[in-house]
Formats: C-alpha cells, structure tokens, sequence
C-alpha cells in the first residue's frame, strides 16, 4: 500500500509558500556539512539543485551519464523560459500564468504547485541574468518577451532559438564553481540501475561506470532524481537519443507512486518524418508561431507546390478554429488541429503528413533581417536538414513526441511515496497536468532545483531521525547483486534481434495505439502485444560485447527492457481514464466539434499507480484534485 498525503500547506493559495517556508524545519549551516545528498541528472533541475544544495552547505554526489552535465538534454529546448514579470505592460501577473498554466493543463494539475511555480517565476530571471544568459533585449536594453501557446500576453524570455543552451550554461557555471569548490563530487558517464531503500527510506543508488562497466553503489541521506521525461517510448521523439525512463521506473518498481503516465505532449511544430532510417525527429521551436502562419491547401489532393496555391485555396484551420488565440493555440489542440487536416486528405509533403508554417507575410512585414534575428539558427537547422530554405518557401511541420507530463507522484516538498526519494523537473509529475504549455518545462526544472528543493529538502533531512547508513549495508550489496544478475542476464541471452529493433517496434506499436488519438480497442491491442514483444526481447535479444568495458549495445537493452515495462503501464493508465483531457486523447470522448470531452465527476484526479509485480496488473490510487481558484471549465480558445 502507497500512502497518497500531499502535504499541501493550509490558507490562501497566494500565502501557502510564505507560509510553509516559515514552518518548515531547518538544518543550521554547521549542520549541513553532516549531511550528504546525491543528485541524478544534470539538466537544469539537476544542476540547479546541485549547486544550490553545495552552495548552502550539504556534500553532494552528483551523477550524469553523459561524458559532461553540459550534454543534458536541457540543451535542447529552445523557444523560452516562462516568467510573470509583465515587462510588456499587457496584463500579465503571477495570477495570470497560475491561471493560463491550470486552464492549459485541462484541470489536471495540483493548484497549490501551480501557484507556487508562478510565484516563484519572477525570480528565475533575475538568478540567469545574474549568472549571464544572454536574453534577448530590447533596443532600449529591457528584456525583450514574445509570446507562445495558450496565452495572451507576452512572458516569454529568451535566448534566439537556444534559449535551454544558455540556462544550462548557467546552471554549470554555478555547479562547476562547486565542484572546484569540493562541495559536488561530480560522477561522469555513471548510469543509475537501482535505487537502495533502507529501513524504506531512499539511501543511495547504484551506477554502472559506463566506460570500465564498474558497477558500485553510493550512500547518502537522501536522493533527488531530476532525470527527465520518458518520450522515447516512442522510439521517434524530440528527445535525445539517450533519453529514457530507467531511473524513474526502477524507482517505481522499488514502491515510488508513477503518477498519469498515459500523458504525453506531441509537439505541433516538428520536422515530419521522412522514413525508415531516422532514429529521432527534430524540433522546431513553438516561438515560430509567433510570426509564422500555419496552413493547408482547402481542397483535398491539391499538390501545387506552395507558392501557386493562391489565398483563396488555403484553409488557416488554427485562426479560423480558434480566432482568439490562432496560432498560438496550446499544444495538444494544435498538434490534434494538424493531425485532423492530413487525415481529411491535406496533408502537404511526402505522404500528405505535414501542414505549411509559413513566414511569408512576416517578411513582408517585418523584414527578412528581423525574422533572421529572431529565429535564425532554426531556419539554418531546418535548411540543414530538409534542403528547403524557409525564407523562400514554408516550412513543412507535423506533430511528434516531445514532452511528458506524466512522472513520479510527489507531494508539495517534492518527495515521492518513498521518504527521502525527491524528483524534480520532467520526472515529477506536478505542475502540468494533462498539457504542459509552451516555455514552462525550463521554468519548471529551475524553480524546482534553484527555489524549492533547498528548502524543502532540509525538512526533510531535519525531520529524519533514521540512522545513517555506509554502502556496506546489506542492502546495498543485495541492490549490487540483483544490478549485476541483470547486466549477465542480458548478456547470456545471445539471441538474433537487435535491441534497437524491439524499440523501434515498441515505438510504433505505441505510435499507433497509444500515441496523439487512443480508444479502448487500441489500447486492449497494445496490452495484448506488449507482453509477447517483452517475452520475445527476453528470449531473442542479441547484446554483444562484454560487461567490463564500454558497451553502448548493454546500455540501450537495459533501458529497452524497462521501456517494454513502462509501456505496458501507460496503456493501463489511458485505459482506465474514460475521457479526454490536454493530450490524452480518447476518440470515444469528444465534444461534435471534435474536441476534448472532460468527464469531472470520475476523473477529476491524479492516478497513481504502485508496481504489483513482474507481469501482474499495478494498482491504481486517486488523489482528488479540488478547483478553489481557478474553478473547472470547459476549455476554450475560440
């Protein structure tokens, strides 16, 4: 039995992080230094968590399988960073993001981490100027802000179009003055197999060194997970190709709560796929909706090269959908919105799967030397990739994978069902419920690893009153022996399928049953293969190599085989909720108009699923989300 206490503090939503700082515990500085702490990840949660758990004082063990933490996929977000700050004097306020964030994610996020995640906005700005990222300014030297989807005013802060590339060179520059500090021992190309519980409380992990295939364990009093999200259940996604879901699930396996897995984001604005060879799919920043227009011809068939299909033959399906927010409409709508015209026979490029995002009438108006500025290293990146110049002809874009909403359950201190085990950014679920707007996943990972972790992990360390504990507990050997049985099963197994080709068939079966539009027939489809393609991986894949060295081939088969777990659970979880919200789409329930059908009176909650072992259907918790703030609506954007 999981134990769902989301520890939100009482009062006014506009008081309840004021008022919980003030309460919580605290360990003296003297103390701190007692005191040891292990990050996994160096995204910007990750890092920002690091160098501010170092800076106030705690030892810090810091993990990143990357040969450096500047290689964390942080890097490649590139539209913005959200924040209240109402530069432009449009209106804008803490309330107002707390409110767009809440009405974005379809009334499937907690309000108390919403509010706090607003409020706590203002201050990620002033802490990156700081360290030196490079926004974007005004001619007169202000911060300039754009706009993106599922909002009405301009907040957005960023850097060109590579906005995550700049926060993450920040977050580094204030871990790497810690590790030359002494206070981050820094781990290099070390990959978490297991979490350790002890006593259940959440003391230490074991790694693989992914160089010498050393496995070791590390000891610590608690540990932060801050490794991402899960998109490559998919095979094809936006993420890196080394993204995956391995650390979060084994914790979940170890008795952390996985919290509305079946909510995944496709991104509108991608680079279609172009055939079998790919291996990922590249993004192409959501900010480009701000100057450029989206379109398909109006008639079915119509393959005249764009620049011959006159006004009067196109059909701007988002402004004429939407007129209030155009182009700028949320995600899920808009992915759903391009999706909905190639099936209606509109689709432009090879095989009709792809709609025009098309600059032309911003050029004219604005100049192509004002777009370059804005938006040049993606037009580059594009031209690079497809051969087409967008200054000339339109972009060709469709939806793919990108974001997941979905994550570990965490409570308002950011701790999982296990006490000690906090995750943070992308692996938690807390903030977005079924849709994460735009600019909000940097946002996110930096208010969580700069401004609440270290707070609220010190009350956590000075509430514990568990015995501190060496590697050499018995746990930590157990933990040590079953990560070993592991890496020689996958090694003797000697069969003939590669591991990328059970991912790549596990991407499309998820593609296809599980992806941008589910019903219960594909979803019962997905449950009925995904066992027989785990039983055929644990039988017929081929891992060469050996375990002592540098094995790329052993890596990819362990996150494989926890992606064949994972999958399974996120077609449970879309299963189970009849309705449709933010990116969890069911066909059976839609509005005539063909948009999302919430159904409040059942599903009004977080699901949260505990691990019920090897082949046997997980259990399923409710935490029941209240609405005193921002009371539940229809979404709309007409």
């Amino acid at each position: 039995m999981i134990t769902l206490d989301s520890k939100i503090p009482s009062g006014p939503i506009t008081e309840k992080w004021d008022k919980h700082r003030a309460e919580m515990k605290l360990v003296n500085p003297a103390n701190k230094r007692k005191y040891t702490v292990i990050v996994v990840g160096t995204g910007l949660a990750g890092s920002a968590a690091a160098s501010s758990l170092a800076e106030l004082g705690y030892n810090v063990e810091c993990f990143t399988f990357h040969d450096s933490p500047r290689r964390a996929h942080s890097i490649a977000a590139q539209g913005g960073i959200n924040a209240a700050k109402n530069y432009q004097n449009d209106g804008d306020s803490i309330w107002r993001l707390f409110y767009d964030t809440v009405k974005g994610g379809d009334f499937r996020a907690r309000e108390a981490n919403v509010y706090r995640l607003a409020q706590v906005s203002v201050n990620i700005i002033d802490q990156c100027v700081a360290q030196g990222v490079p926004f974007a300014r005004e001619y007169g030297g202000y911060l300039a802000n754009r706009s993106f989807g599922g909002a009405q005013v301009s907040r957005t802060f960023y850097a060109k179009g590579q906005t995550g590339q700049q926060l993450l060179l920040g977050a580094y520059s204030a871990l790497s003055r810690q590790i030359g500090a002494g206070t981050v021992n820094m781990h290099n190309r070390k990959e978490m197999l297991d979490l350790v519980l002890v006593d259940g409380h959440a003391r230490g992990i074991v790694t693989r060194d992914l160089v010498s295939g050393k496995i070791e364990s590390f000891a610590a009093d608690a540990v932060i997970l801050a490794t991402g999200g899960y998109a490559n259940v998919f095979y094809l996604s936006t993420n890196a190709k080394a993204c995956n879901v391995t650390s979060i699930y084994r914790a979940h396996k170890k008795g952390a709560g996985f919290a509305n897995p079946c909510y995944t984001q496709i991104h509108p604005t991608c680079i279609p796929v172009s055939g079998d060879h790919q291996s990922k799919l590249t993004l192409m920043s959501e900010s480009l909706r701000n100057d450029g227009r989206i379109w398909v011809p109006k008639n079915k068939g119509d393959k005249r090269p764009a620049d011959q299909i006159p006004e009067k033959d196109r059909d701007y399906y988002l402004e004429r959908k939407y007129p209030s927010f155009g182009n700028l409409s949320p995600r899920d709508i808009a992915s759903r919105a391009a999706k909905e015209a190639c099936d209606d026979g509109r689709g432009v490029g090879p095989g009709g799967y792809g709609v025009y995002l098309d600059f032309e009438d911003s050029i004219k108006r604005l100049s192509e030397a004002t777009i370059a500025e804005r938006y040049g290293n993606l037009f580059e990146m594009y031209e690079r990739i497809t051969g087409e110049n967008p200054y000339k002809s339109p972009m060709r874009i469709y939806p793919a994978p990108h974001y997941t909403m979905g994550g570990l359950w965490v409570d308002y201190n950011l701790m999982s069902t296990i006490p000690g085990l906090h995750v943070l950014g992308e692996a938690n679920f807390s903030d977005h419920g079924a849709n994460r707007l735009g600019a909000s996943a940097l946002m996110q990972g930096l208010a969580d690893g700069y401004f609440v972790i270290p707070y609220t992990i010190g009350h956590y360390l000075a509430s514990d009153k568990s015995t501190k504990v060496t590697t050499e507990h018995p746990e930590f050997k157990k933990a040590m022996e079953e990560a070993t049985a592991q890496t020689q099963r996958l090694l003797a197994i000697n069969g003939k399928r590669s591991t990328n080709s059970f991912h790549r068939e596990l991407g499309l079966l998820m593609w296809d049953k599980c992806g941008m539009a589910r019903t219960e027939k594909s979803l019962k489809e997905a449950l009925d293969r995904i066992p027989e393609l785990r039983e055929e991986f644990w039988n017929n894949v081929k891992v060469t190599g050996k375990g002592e060295e540098l094995n790329q081939s052993l890596e990819h088969a362990g996150r494989v085989a926890d992606f064949l777990e994972f999958a399974e659970l996120m077609c449970h979880d879309a299963l189970e909720r009849e309705e449709s919200c933010g990116g969890h789409f069911r066909e059976e329930y839609q509005t005539e108009d063909g948009e999302a059908l919430r159904n409040d009176d059942k599903f009004c909650h977080a699901a949260v699923w505990e691990y019920n072992g090897a082949n046997k259907k997980p259990i399923r918790y409710k935490e029941e989300l209240t609405f005193d703030n921002v009371h539940l609506a229809t979404r709309s954007y007409k």
